[in-house]
């Protein structure tokens, strides 16, 4: 691996921001990035953001079809940083916790796990359910990282993008990526 490697799924929850934000930042830091949307990851895309499926496949480096179980993110042989899903629906977050994969985006989360690899999971619902729950710490006890993109209100944010900038800033770190975009905490004044 020439340069650092991390798939990118984006589901059809909402939040479709956070990941179109993770790719720009992504593309930043020169780190070689691997898309799959979904199918309603790409309506909702289009919904919250205006953005085409073409638009964020020319964020990435490399896009897949959700269906494409042949590409390279689907096997442990592909080496990469890890995953990461964001956003992450509950029914994908289901599919990742039971093992029981029908698509490319979950077959890539269930490939970062067998392999011991980073998942990191921006899990988008509210409330949650007991079966939401159990899914997370399913996930979580197989060595997946949940991470819902919640505000940090000590940064002071301006804006929506301050909070979007934050909360991706945030998980990329758990990559051992810097952004320079994180307002870290530095005690009380």
């Amino acid at each position: 691996m020439d340069r650092p490697r991390i798939v990118v799924g984006i589901s059809g929850a909402s939040g479709a921001i956070y990941g179109v934000r993770a790719l720009e930042m992504l593309r930043e830091l020169g780190v070689e990035t691997h898309l799959v949307v979904s199918k309603t990851g790409a309506l909702t895309l289009e919904h919250e953001t205006g953005m085409t499926l073409s638009d964020i496949k020319a964020l990435a480096d490399v896009s897949y079809p959700a269906g494409d179980m042949g590409a390279a993110c689907s096997s442990g042989s592909f080496r990469t940083l890890g995953m990461l899903i964001a956003p992450c629906s509950v029914r994908s977050l289901g599919e990742i916790a039971s093992g029981v994969t029908t698509s490319l985006l979950t077959r890539s989360a269930d490939v970062a796990l067998k392999e011991r690899r980073r998942l990191v999971v921006m899990v988008r619902e509210t409330p949650l359910t007991l079966v939401h729950i159990r899914n997370m710490a399913t996930v979580t006890e197989m060595g997946g990282i949940m991470a819902p993109p919640l505000p940090a209100f000590y940064t002071k944010p301006d804006s929506i993008d301050d909070l979007v900038n934050h909360s991706v800033g945030r998980v990329l770190d758990l990559f051992g990526l810097d952004t320079g975009r994180v307002k870290r905490w530095q005690g009380m004044h």
